[in-house]
């Protein structure tokens, strides 16, 4: 193929970007979109700016953020050509973030970025951004698409997201009452989520032809594949009705490395080992990997996505009320007087 002269005239679409490939693929999110309005919603999808307004229930109203990626989870999603649910992946690494503050996530924003733009692929992302969206009772009030030929290979795409929730300035939660005695519940994770998926990768790499074909029942790639577990809902009914004292969203780290950013420098969280079960698919991970139980506990999440700190004579109240609201709960440890050890002991 030429290359046109100097004096043929160059349109945008020549360059590599499509704007109407654009337009359609806002036409298809707005319905999306739409799904997901809440109150506060004032303008969404289309403006140079969202506009929401604060809930007038609150009356100290603190404003919480958060942002993240999903990581190299992406390129399992386009080896396996698996997209309908890492939209899904991308909302609950913020919103769940925003939640341990005590905060209730308002509205989200997303960023998609390619070489080259396909409406279906980035219509499919989308949609599983909205379902998040729904699935944490936030609204997707905006976002990017940018098309930026030669930055991404075909095929390829990046996408990164942004939340924002609220929290009345006297429940936020610091982890400052944190106590020795304190009882330390795990909610159970959907899988991987969205981090340490680079060992994975590893992981199916070294295996080669000895995959297995499932595990925990499912196939082996939707088992990985699995989105990360959206925790709003429940644990806003928990933080309604019960004290609790602080929670840690379990993700780049493990339980080692997130648990200690809500303790007291004078408290240790040790948890029992054998507190929760373990799935077919995160042993698989650790025989083929090779590696001990610590570097298990501070790569991956391990089974536990979420952890909540409370008072004793409080964890049965609490955790009724997370199982009734669809979680499995665990009592997986108790807090103790740090003394000169690590923060997380995992005996």
């Amino acid at each position: 193929m030429s290359s046109p002269s100097a004096n043929t005239p160059l349109s945008y679409k020549d360059a590599g970007v499509d704007i109407d490939a654009g337009d359609a693929l806002v036409e298809r999110i707005r319905p999306l979109a739409r799904k997901t309005l809440r109150e506060g919603v004032l303008a969404g999808i289309g403006g140079f700016g969202a506009l929401f307004e604060v809930p007038r229930r609150y009356r100290e109203p603190v404003l919480v953020s958060g942002t993240d990626g999903v990581g190299t989870k992406l390129k399992l999603a386009f080896e396996w050509n698996m997209h309908e649910t890492i939209g899904i992946d991308l909302v609950a690494m913020s919103v769940n973030d925003v939640l341990v503050q005590g905060a209730e996530p308002l509205f989200f924003l997303d960023y998609f970025a390619c070489g080259r733009l396909d409406v279906d692929t980035a219509a499919t992302v989308v949609a599983g951004i909205a379902r998040g969206c729904e699935l944490a009772g936030c609204a997707l009030i905006g976002g990017e698409t940018a098309e930026m030929p030669g930055m991404y290979p075909d095929g390829e795409y990046d996408l990164a997201g942004f939340c924002v929730g609220v929290v009345e300035k006297s429940r936020i939660l610091t982890g400052r009452d944190v106590a020795d005695g304190d009882v330390v519940l795990g909610l159970a994770s959907s899988g991987v989520h969205s981090n340490g998926f680079s060992l994975v990768r590893k992981c199916l790499e070294r295996a080669g032809d000895a995959l297995p074909q499932t595990l925990d029942g499912q196939p082996l790639r939707h088992a990985l594949m699995a989105p990360t577990r959206i925790y709003v809902q429940s644990v806003l009914q928990a933080l309604a009705r019960h004290p609790i004292k602080a929670l840690a969203h379990i993700t780049g780290g493990g339980l080692l490395e997130n648990i200690p950013r809500v303790l007291p420098e004078h408290c240790c969280a040790r948890l029992a080992a054998n507190s929760w079960p373990r799935s077919e698919l995160f042993g698989w991970l650790q025989a083929t990997a090779g590696i001990d139980d610590t570097e298990m506990n501070r790569t991956f999440n391990n089974g536990i996505g979420m952890v909540l700190v409370l008072a004793a004579d409080q964890a049965a109240a609490c955790a009724a009320t997370l199982r009734a609201a669809g979680e499995q709960v665990f009592e997986i440890g108790r807090i103790a007087a740090r003394g000169a050890g690590p923060a997380v002991r995992i005996d």
